[in-house]
């Protein structure tokens, strides 16, 4: 049961949207999936690597999508390729899934590579040239900034 509402918020608010969903999805108790495990690793200041293991997917059974400043991992299975065999212990799990990560601004996707059963997808922030912090050179006396103006 929840003890607050977010209502108000969405009232007097604008452009907020998914953060203010964000929250109520949390708030609400909603379980976030398990299944597959992953890492999320700071690689440099800006770069970073998502890690899931993804175990008995092939490259063509997985999808990276970025789309509205969320990345997508999905994974789904050919079926006739697992009812082939009689497996008489399944404990590797091949059953389809999505995963989703919200990404923060100017957060790009550089690439993504399936080694060894990990699928590791690479992220850069790419700061804008006009986002940047930028220093103004002081110029010479005010006589001179006067002079100029008129």
């Amino acid at each position: 049961m929840r003890q607050f509402d977010l209502t108000p918020l969405y009232r007097s608010t604008v452009g907020f949207d998914r953060l203010f969903s964000l929250l109520d999805s949390q708030v609400a108790g909603n379980q976030t999936p398990t299944y597959p495990p992953y890492n999320i690793e700071r690689t440099a200041d800006d770069e970073y690597r998502i890690t899931m293991a993804v175990a008995g997917f092939k490259d063509e059974e997985l999808t990276v999508e970025v789309k509205e400043g969320t990345l997508t991992v999905t994974g789904s299975k050919d079926e006739a390729e697992t009812d082939e065999t009689n497996v008489l212990y399944r404990g590797i799990a091949s059953r389809a899934f999505e995963r989703r990560f919200q990404l923060a601004d100017h957060v790009v996707v550089t690439g993504a590579a399936l080694e060894h059963g990990l699928l590791h997808v690479s992220l850069k922030r790419e700061v804008p040239e006009a986002m940047k912090p930028r220093q103004i050179p002081i110029g010479g006396t005010t006589k001179a900034i006067d002079s100029q103006a008129v």
